[in-house]
């Protein structure tokens, strides 16, 4: 059952039973004035409704303008002493969260409101004053949920399709129900309104700006970063990571109704542990770009303050801003670094710790987790639950195929060259043992030769002299190499399709 529609019986359950205060804690105002109608009509009673802008209609009997002077509290009160059984909703109030005169106005109205069988129903988001509170029902009235959007996306593609050319089949509305989770009713129609006039239509290529426009909503957390990825992004290698990331989309994006029919949740992220400069944090830009979501980097050590209480809340807010700004990828790069500082003894860090652990676990929040790590011994074993991340993947040093791939990639960016199959073998050989920021590097390094003094050849020799230049990773770090693929061995999913060097 949608929230909407859960909402819908508590209220209406309420009202049958005459509970002389309801309180509808929503920001949609809107949609909480749709759910008393439905109920008037249902029931066949009327709901007097105020708003500063309209004053008191009748939500039964169409809608006839009561002027009260913008002051209805009065006005409710003559209604709750003449008429029993009485309805009054009220769509603005003031704030109700104290001891107030205004509140203690509206703890008389309860009063009177017992005495004569009566419900008054107050539209808010802010807190309720507990004396007040302890009179009456709380119901949460949320966002659209997946179901809801899908609808309502559904209503908006009908009643323009004949006017703009809409190119959105189920595939491409599911995942704007998706993308569109956290915005209002009001929102995902600006939205989509927006995207529809600007592009005249809406293309698939148009999902990418719905996600655009979720972290605009939300005050900026300092530990949160939103990353730009660029459409030319292209990752060399890692071909069972991309294989594998393939698969996990679909269930990504898959509704959630088929999610609970097999008691499954969406994938929750990768922990990318091995060799740095093979593609790590790389990998986080490829999932983003090719899932088409926003990407945000988050630094965990930046959480921990000297102040008592402010670590935690904190890493509150930013766990709360991720869930809001949801579907996303969400990228940690060098995950160690901050769980050290978290492991170290002291209390804040292991309810920091406890923190992260837990909404990781049990998030419902489509948020796909890229954590990266290179100091594979300093990881604590509570974060290789299963469960909290979907696969732990080794990223070791590229292979021949690898090699290859990157050099002509990197080759043709930078240098506007393409070796022959001969001369890309013969890098192939040379570069063994580099990591793709190795041969990045070396090929960067020719270029900008190449731009200072265009008089300097592009070919194979002068690669190969660069490369010569280079001291490759495995050169520099052998224990460490023989380590970490000790580790990875038996412990990790191997990201590349090929191991050969």
């Amino acid at each position: 059952m949608s929230n909407y529609a859960q909402t819908r019986r508590e209220v209406q359950t309420c009202l049958i039973a005459r509970v002389p205060l309801i309180v509808i804690d929503t920001a949609e105002r809107e949609r909480a004035e749709k759910i008393l109608k439905e109920i008037a009509s249902e029931l066949s009673i009327d709901i007097l409704y105020y708003t500063d802008a309209r004053q008191v209609r009748s939500l039964a009997r169409g809608n006839a303008q009561i002027d009260v002077d913008r002051d209805p509290l009065p006005y409710v009160a003559e209604t709750f002493k003449h008429k029993r059984s009485a309805t009054f909703a009220l769509g603005d109030c003031r704030r109700v969260g104290d001891d107030s005169s205004y509140a203690r106005e509206l703890l008389n109205l309860v009063y009177l409101a017992q005495e004569s069988n009566c419900t008054l129903i107050l539209i808010t988001p802010d807190p309720i004053w507990p004396r007040l509170a302890q009179f009456g029902m709380l119901v949460q009235l949320d966002h659209p949920d997946l179901e809801e959007r899908r609808q309502l996306i559904e209503k908006f593609t009908g009643e323009y399709a004949r006017r703009f050319p809409i190119r959105w089949e189920q595939e491409e509305i599911n995942r704007a129900s998706a993308l569109l989770r956290g915005f209002s009713e009001t929102q995902i129609r600006n939205i989509l309104s927006a995207a529809l006039v600007e592009h005249q239509g809406l293309r698939k290529q148009d999902l990418a700006q719905l996600a655009n426009q979720k972290s605009r909503l939300y005050a900026a957390v300092s530990s949160i970063q939103a990353v730009q990825v660029s459409d030319q992004l292209s990752v060399a290698g890692l071909e069972n990571l991309k294989g594998w990331l393939r698969a996990k989309q679909k269930i990504f994006f898959a509704p959630g109704e088929q999610l609970r029919e097999r008691d499954l949740q969406p994938p929750r992220g990768i922990l990318l542990v091995g060799i740095p400069g093979c593609g790590k944090s790389l990998s986080a830009k490829m999932v983003a770009k090719e899932w088409e979501l926003p990407l945000f980097r988050f630094d965990l050590g930046t959480v921990y303050d000297k102040w008592v209480g402010e670590s935690e809340k904190k890493m509150k807010e930013a766990l709360q801003f991720l869930d809001h700004v949801s579907p996303c990828v969400v990228w940690i790069d060098e995950i160690e670094k901050a769980l050290a500082v978290s492991d170290g003894g002291n209390d804040v860090g292991r309810r920091v710790l406890g923190q992260f652990l837990f909404w990781l676990q049990e998030s419902d929040s489509r948020i796909f987790l890229v954590a990266t790590a290179n100091d594979i011994q300093s990881l604590p074993s509570e974060l290789f639950r299963k469960g909290r991340f979907s696969e732990l993947f080794f990223v070791d040093l590229p292979g021949r195929t690898e090699r290859a791939a990157a050099l002509r990639q990197y080759c043709s960016a930078s240098l506007n060259w393409q070796p022959e199959p001969l001369a890309l073998e013969e890098l192939v050989e040379k570069s063994e043992g580099f990591t793709y920021a190795d041969i990045e590097y070396t090929v960067k390094n020719l270029a900008e030769e190449v731009l200072l003094n265009p008089d300097i050849p592009v070919n194979v020799q002068s690669l190969e002299q660069r490369f010569d230049q280079v001291i490759p990773y495995a050169r520099t770090n052998p224990e460490t190499l023989q380590e970490l693929r000790a580790w990875g061995a038996g412990r990790a999913v191997n990201a590349s399709a090929l191991q050969e060097v």
